[in-house]
């Protein structure tokens, strides 16, 4: 139903997302984040949000060389569009490319809303300690994102094995960036959160924006998964309504 009970043009937060890492999770990123202000706006009312897409390829070359330095350039000259856009709020879709665009953002006064604050909240919230975390190898590696996560939630996250990490992490680059979704690879992860459950993990941390479309909840009953991109995009747009 249309509302016209509002003066207009709505006035609303501007979303800046930085994207493109990988595509498919950009796309996920712009519908649900139109879906859930939707939700909470009704009628035909949605976001305002301005994507800057990047070039997958350049990330990935970054990504695989250890060429973090490039990649904080690379990253700066898009972050630096978005606020010549005047956006509200700015929102990095990869997990993995946090590693540069948090120091990008610690300089700069343009709100920045970290995927691991949502998700570390989640964790806290459900009064869990210990949780499983899948993504890219990078990911899995960082101490910095392991610290977040204990110093400011109270959580360990436990990655892999070094053998599953490389499992996850090539299913990440070679099939689920390109939504190439496989049965096998599906109980390759589940075997892998089978064993880090049994290693003392309360939950798992979905800790890459592509692999909520391989493995689930649904898959894991009785099991908490947290799903970063799903906690990523209701956080801003609580920001973006706030």
């Amino acid at each position: 139903m249309k509302n016209t009970s509002r003066l207009r043009p709505l006035k609303q937060k501007v979303i800046g997302i930085l994207g493109g890492m990988s595509n498919q999770a950009t796309s996920e990123y712009y519908n649900m984040l139109n879906e859930r202000l939707n939700s909470r706006l009704g009628g035909w009312d949605n976001g305002e949000i301005i994507v800057v897409s990047v070039n997958f390829g350049n990330i990935a070359h970054f990504v695989h060389h250890n060429l973090w330095d490039e990649a904080q350039a690379y990253l700066n000259e898009k972050v630096n569009l978005l606020e010549l856009a005047n956006v509200d709020v700015i929102a990095c879709v990869s997990n993995t490319m946090h590693r540069v665009v948090e120091p990008i953002m610690a300089s700069r006064s343009t709100p920045f809303i970290h995927i691991a604050d949502p998700t570390g909240e989640a964790i806290r919230q459900a009064g869990l300690k210990r949780a499983a975390l899948l993504g890219t190898m990078p990911v899995m590696q960082s101490e910095a994102l392991r610290q977040r996560y204990s110093d400011k939630f109270g959580v360990e996250v436990m990655p892999p094995n070094d053998d599953d990490k490389g499992i996850v992490d090539r299913i990440i680059f070679d099939e689920l960036v390109r939504r190439d979704l496989r049965k096998d690879s599906k109980q390759e992860y589940l075997r892998i959160v089978s064993a880090l459950r049994a290693e003392g993990a309360q939950g798992v941390i979905l800790g890459c924006t592509e692999i909520f479309l391989l493995i689930g909840q649904d898959d894991l009953p009785g099991f908490p998964v947290f799903d970063t991109t799903a906690l990523h995009t209701q956080a801003i747009a609580d920001f973006a309504l706030s």
